[in-house]
């Protein structure tokens, strides 16, 4: 992974990260144990999911970048329908916290999206690719009469 991909993806998972502990915390003191772990899970589903997320939609930038809006399109699609199956699945468990699982979740979600938004606005993307400038300069441009 490039030093730029990673140094996106941990700005977008150290804050996701520390909003997760803090829910962990505050649903421990709230809902005891179970709740923490609810929040833990949580947390980690939303890293996970938001992590690989990203991931997918870098690598489809580089290689294809022609499918990048549907890729994107696809992709959140693709983990909302994870989300689904995975609530669906666990809906009757008594192995955590459900409250604290849902909470956590979109807690999680929200700061990494923020997270996400404030990484791309501080990027500095070039609008021109300088490489391409140069090489332009060597060619004849206009009639060569």
């Amino acid at each position: 992974m490039p030093s730029k991909d990673a140094r996106n993806l941990a700005q977008c998972a150290v804050p996701t990260a520390a909003a997760g502990v803090v829910a962990v915390a505050v649903s421990g003191a709230v809902a005891g144990g179970k709740g923490a772990l609810g929040a833990a899970v949580g947390a980690l589903l939303a890293i996970l999911f938001m992590g690989i997320g990203l991931y997918v939609l870098q690598w489809t930038a580089k290689t294809l970048p022609q499918m990048f809006q549907a890729m994107g399109l696809m992709l959140y699609v693709a983990q909302l329908l994870l989300l689904l199956i995975f609530v669906a699945v666990f809906k009757d468990t008594s192995l955590f916290n459900a409250k604290a699982f849902a909470v956590s979740l979109v807690v999680a979600t929200v700061v990494w999206m923020a997270a996400q938004a404030r990484a791309h606005m501080k990027a500095k993307l070039f609008y021109v690719d300088p490489d391409s400038a140069e090489s332009d300069k060597s060619e004849k441009s206009g009639p060569s009469s």
